[in-house]
């Protein structure tokens, strides 16, 4: 039988605890294993300027790391790096050499930051050319230290990217692709589960540009963190698609149905719209839940119909709830993308979402509207993420308060254009 004081009886105990609890001691635990990470590094640090080969044996700090901790050389490798930029160290011939992030080493010290954020750093300290003064890449490594407490590794390289175009410019190369040519069918297809699909045989051009349509959009997102995107091809796939119908079926260009903009129906009733539970049935498709259905009601070309206790329509929608040519552009200007923090999804796979809900009678017009993914999208709806318009007219976050129990606002840095 297991002690109060085991293991096993610790990991037993969390069934008990409020959602609160656990996760303030998850971000708790994530500071302590980021100040014991940093503590490691500092003692690899040291042996390293004993000289691995003589405390070791092993020719490389890298080979002391993998061989000890069993990593692939890949994560060996970047393990040494960190160390190597973290703390100081000795030249060959002895000299002592001063670490190349210094303000990095102070925050992850303290399990401000860790892993992939210091990646991040110091990949963008190590391109700083050699002739701009220490003054000045300290001054650039401060501004990203400050943003790693509150964002993710593809930020800080965003930022990253910003700080050298003011030192050593770069640039970027698009890229292209061709088409060319049996008869294509179509078919929509409800499996047993439940679940609905499309089978299709497409002729040569078309499927050339579906394919390099969506070759773009379904690329595995960067890595965050050290988590690499685990989604399939075929997923991956699938939710490039998903974008591509969304972006599609809100074009002003495509043929409507009765002289109007093709639009989906969705009913429910009023007591479940009011109370939002339950669920609302989808035109074509059949029940989806009360917050998909909220979701959809944001900027989608859906119609919402709300009926009564007999089944009577009391309300069929008002068309103006979607966002007009002319407000997309201005939403473009102002957000360039998901204003999400830390999301660099441009315009184009983006709708735009109501801070006042429609059903609440919030109206569209720009200082009620945001851009958001579809990820993101979702996370404003189903979770305790704030979002509203600043004082400055621009749009800042309210991270939940078991994230941030101090409430401090957050924007987007992704889509400056600076």
């Amino acid at each position: 039988m297991a002690s109060e004081n085991s293991p096993q009886a610790a990991r037993t105990e969390w069934w008990r605890a409020d959602t609160a609890t656990l996760h303030a001691r998850k971000q708790e635990n994530e500071v302590l294993k980021r100040q014991l990470d940093f503590e490691q590094d500092s003692i690899l640090a040291e042996l390293n300027t004993r000289g691995i080969r003589g405390c070791s044996g092993h020719s490389t700090l890298s080979a002391l790391i993998g061989e000890d901790f069993h990593l692939i050389k890949g994560d060996a490798d970047d393990r040494a790096d960190r160390v190597l930029a973290l703390h100081p160290g000795v030249s060959v011939d002895g000299a002592p050499v001063p670490p190349l992030a210094p303000l990095t080493a102070e925050a992850a010290a303290e399990g401000a930051i860790g892993g992939r954020q210091i990646d991040a750093i110091i990949r963008v300290l190590a391109r700083i050319p050699s002739t701009v003064p220490d003054d000045g890449v300290r001054a650039g490594e401060m501004t990203l230290v400050a943003l790693a407490r509150r964002a993710g590794p593809r930020e800080i390289a965003k930022a990253g990217r910003r700080l050298l175009d003011h030192l050593d410019p770069d640039g970027k190369e698009p890229r292209n692709e061709d088409p060319k040519d049996t008869r294509p069918e179509l078919r929509f297809v409800k499996h047993r589960d439940g679940s609905l699909g499309l089978k299709a045989r497409l002729d040569l051009e078309t499927y050339a540009r579906l394919k390099s349509d969506l070759d773009p959009m379904a690329k595995p997102h960067k890595a965050i963190d050290g988590i690499r995107d685990s989604r399939t091809q075929d997923e991956r796939y699938g939710d490039a698609f998903t974008d591509y119908v969304r972006l599609k079926t809100t074009s002003r260009n495509l043929p409507g149905q009765a002289g109007e903009a093709t639009h989906i129906l969705v009913t429910m009733s009023y007591e479940d719209l009011i109370r939002d539970i339950g669920e609302a049935h989808l035109d074509l498709v059949g029940p989806i839940s009360a917050t998909d259905a909220r979701i959809l009601a944001c900027d989608a070309r859906v119609r919402p119909g709300v009926l009564g206790t007999a089944g009577e329509p009391l309300d069929i929608g008002r068309s103006k709830r979607t966002v007009s040519l002319a407000q997309k552009y201005a939403l473009t200007i102002r957000d360039g993308g998901c204003t999400f923090p830390g999301c660099d999804m441009p315009v184009p796979r983006c709708t735009a979402h109501h801070l006042v809900f429609w059903r609440h009678h919030g109206e569209t017009k720009i200082d009620n509207l945001v851009l958001l993914c579809t990820k993101h999208h979702r996370l404003i709806h189903h979770s305790e993420w704030k979002v509203q318009i600043a004082q400055d007219g621009l749009p800042e976050f309210t991270a939940p308060a078991y994230l941030d129990p101090t409430g401090t606002p957050r924007r987007n840095t992704m889509h400056l254009r600076t």
